[in-house]
């Protein structure tokens, strides 16, 4: 269906250009939570290899552009053994390097030096933390979750982050149920102004991000019996224009194992890209561009009202 919307308003189907490496490091994550499409939680066994890593390295080495940006995520990335060695490798490539850090994961027993670590390396950081509220965020994340989060972020500010242009610290906001996020410029005035007034934190940007309707998310859904009505949501509210600005029009996700995907809720899914299956069916990530996307109807999530990415709304 999704498709369909894309040929009625004109939109590319095939990958514009490539800025952005996503790379799951795996699924092993100190938390469970209950939105993540990952499935992500302690039990979690998918590690990426150093075989993968070195091959990533590789094909960065081999192309004839370097990607601006590698995008890492999971799980909690950080808890791969080769996450830090990987980071030193991109940054010595010159490559901004991205962390999708949970916060909580700074007060794991041997990641007691992470904060320090990434602000030497001058990772960017963006953080989930969908509300300013401690209710919520421990109803969504887990008890104690809210505590350990304010702490961490403070912990940040006080090492540079939000403080100059070297360390920027951003922060991602999920609705709690079915619903569209609200005006991501909106929410985050009201972000600032809470986390300033009640605890001192500073940040960069929020980033208001749609619950995609897949994995664990989707199986709440189907509980509650409102996956129909969500999708309607979705799909009812489509817009061209973030349609056209979609984030897997510059964006390659890679799994853990080193298959390739047009995004990370494909990689979810397992809905590989088309033709170019894994790591070792390319020569360099140059071969990603100009090539056709694979489509779904989690899709409409992304192009729902004023759209929705990895780094936040789209118009």
């Amino acid at each position: 269906m999704f498709t369909s919307y894309l040929e009625k308003y004109e939109i590319p189907a095939t990958r514009q250009n490539l800025e952005t490496l996503q790379i799951n490091l795996g699924n092993l994550c100190n938390q469970a939570c209950r939105h993540c499409h990952v499935e992500a939680s302690p039990k979690g066994q998918d590690n990426m290899t150093t075989a993968i890593f070195e091959r990533i390295l590789e094909l960065i080495d081999q192309g004839t552009t370097k990607p601006k940006t590698v995008d890492l995520t999971g799980g909690a990335p950080e808890m791969n053994p080769n996450f830090r060695w990987f980071v030193k490798e991109l940054k010595r490539r010159e490559i901004d390097v991205l962390d999708r850090c949970n916060l909580t994961v700074l007060y794991e027993s041997d990641q007691e030096d992470l904060a320090e670590f990434l602000a030497y390396h001058e990772v960017k950081i963006v953080a989930s933390l969908p509300c300013y509220s401690e209710d919520n965020v421990d109803k969504q994340r887990g008890n104690g979750v809210f505590e350990k989060s304010i702490r961490a972020l403070r912990q940040f500010n006080q090492l540079g982050y939000a403080k100059n242009d070297r360390l920027t610290l951003d922060l991602v906001y999920n609705p709690l149920g079915p619903s569209l996020p609200p005006s991501q410029d909106k929410l985050e005035v009201d972000y600032k102004e809470n986390l300033m007034e009640w605890f001192g934190i500073s940040f960069n940007h929020l980033y208001t991000i749609t619950n995609m309707p897949i994995k664990r998310f989707l199986e709440d859904l189907k509980r509650q019996k409102k996956y129909d009505e969500y999708m309607t949501t979705l799909i009812n509210a489509f817009n061209p224009q973030a349609a056209k600005n979609m984030m897997c029009y510059s964006l390659i996700s890679i799994s853990h194992d080193g298959k390739i995907y047009d995004c990370d809720f494909n990689q979810m899914t397992n809905l590989p890209s088309a033709g170019r299956p894994d790591l070792w069916s390319i020569k360099s990530f140059n071969d990603m561009i100009d090539k056709q996307i694979t489509w779904a109807n989690h899709c409409f999530g992304c192009s729902a009202g004023a759209g929705s990415s990895c780094g936040g709304s789209l118009t």
